[in-house]
């Protein structure tokens, strides 16, 4: 019996007689055969998994050669973890996790990353009664509605009431090295209240906070959110959009508000299997960069939705998911307001894997205590290079060029994987991935220098 690939040459080849003798040429054809080209992906149930489910809808991967299925996995961890184990071929994964696993934070395989899925994304919600709260701390417009984006500021009031009445307050996020962690923990230092600190000790991340963080897997949010047992969270869509629809929360402030066009997951492998299958993983980013294309021609999007809506996907209802995929996102019910770069797969080089994005995740990790001695600024820019391959992603690009189906402006040949420095976060400070001990010394809150944590707080300097 002829493999799925094989089956696939075979046609190809027939083709490729009929089509020369038309003067045409087909390349496909011409492309290096996968070493495997039956295949098992793993992905969380959020939009931002759509590359996948589009690769997989609109034939992408079977242009590639490859047969693949999609499995939605229960957490993060089991996620990782059957990647890790070659359970999985590969997954859509949050950003800090090849990271994470590489410096053996949490645990140890070196896992690496070629395809960015996405900018922006996430949003952190509120309780209603919490939002209540928060109301008369929130400078409004000219139409007497919330401006936005609304700075934790607007919640320390009410952080303060829990502490003096020996009440916690706790929030949800889906993963201790998850962009959301590090998104709420920007978005709560910023306006002055501290989110803790990971310590050898304590791996809860809970030292010294005013807000104590928690894991909770991203389709539970709403549910552990009405049931009290957290008071806010920040999660991917449709999780936000959908605390709005069953009139339970309130989104506060979406991730662009709190850095402006932030990378977010990635597609992640072993390094083991990229080396193994290095014709396979090519052809694999080739596929996913063309979802990237599709799911950001506006034309698409309401079909994207609808695709994703399916129980094999995301499994949310149509209304939910189209309210971020489509343009705009509502903040209380009723407030819906335009958001036309919410979620953004394709434009602004949206998949190509920059070392800056890397050593961002890597800043934030030591930050907070996960790296727990100080690094010089070349382990940041090392770790990042053994994560990120922009150069497989540059083979695939130049493929995809070479047989028609993008241009050379599309991605960027002259970058040398770093992104400008830029300053559009919510407080203003300025990021230059090339330089992440000057940005750590520039919080307030946050380790820096030489200090570490210990006990109740942090120590040294």
């Amino acid at each position: 019996m002829l493999s799925w690939t094989k089956t696939l040459k075979t046609v190809a080849l027939s083709c490729t007689g009929l089509a020369l003798a038309f003067g045409l040429t087909l390349g496909q054809s011409a492309a290096a055969e996968p070493e495997k080209d039956v295949l098992k992906f793993g992905f969380i149930k959020l939009t931002d998994m759509a590359p996948l489910a589009i690769a997989k809808e609109k034939f992408f991967f079977e242009d590639e050669g490859l047969q693949v299925e999609l499995e939605a996995q229960a957490n993060w961890k089991v996620l990782l973890d059957r990647v890790i184990t070659g359970e999985l071929d590969g997954a859509h994964m949050l950003a800090g996790q090849p990271l994470g696993a590489t410096i053996g934070y949490g645990t140890q395989a070196d896992v690496i990353t070629a395809f960015s899925m996405d900018l922006n994304g996430n949003a952190i919600t509120v309780s209603n009664d919490v939002f209540e709260e928060m109301k008369e701390h929130i400078e409004k417009d000219e139409d007497g509605k919330p401006k936005h984006p609304i700075s934790a500021a607007a919640l320390k009031p009410v952080v303060e009431r829990y502490k003096a009445d020996g009440k916690p307050f706790n929030m949800g996020m889906v993963f201790p090295v998850s962009t959301h962690n590090y998104e709420l923990r920007y978005w709560l230092a910023a306006g002055g209240l501290k989110p803790g600190y990971y310590s050898p000790d304590n791996t809860a991340g809970q030292v010294d906070a005013d807000v104590l963080l928690s894991v909770t897997p991203p389709p539970q949010m709403p549910a552990t959110m009405e049931a009290g047992t957290i008071l806010g969270y920040c999660v991917g869509e449709p999780w936000n959009q959908a605390a709005v629809f069953k009139g339970i929360g309130v989104p506060v402030i979406t991730d662009h508000g709190i850095w402006k066009y932030n990378p977010e997951k990635v597609f992640g492998v072993t390094k083991q299997w990229a080396e193994e299958n290095p014709n396979t993983h090519l052809a694999v980013v080739k596929a996913l960069i063309r979802a990237g294309q599709w799911l950001d021609d506006p034309a698409n999007r309401e079909e994207a939705v609808e695709i994703l809506s399916r129980s094999e996907y995301v499994g949310a209802d149509e209304e939910v998911i189209a309210n971020s995929m489509t343009g705009s996102f509502e903040y209380e019910k009723g407030d819906k307001r335009p958001a036309p770069e919410f979620n953004v797969f394709f434009k602004h080089f949206a998949t190509y894997p920059y070392y800056s994005d890397a050593i961002w995740y890597l800043t934030q990790m030591r930050r907070w205590g996960q790296i727990e001695n100080a690094k010089p600024d070349d382990w940041y820019i090392e770790t990042a290079k053994k994560v990120y391959r922009p150069d497989i992603y540059m083979q695939a690009a130049e493929a995809l060029i070479e047989e028609g189906y993008a241009q050379k402006e599309d991605f960027p040949f002259d970058t040398d994987g770093f992104k400008a420095p830029t300053a559009e976060f919510i407080d203003g400070v300025e990021y230059d991935g090339k330089k992440p001990n000057d940005y750590l010394s520039k919080f307030p809150i946050g380790l820096k220098d030489k200090q570490t944590v210990a006990g109740t707080g942090v120590v040294g300097g």
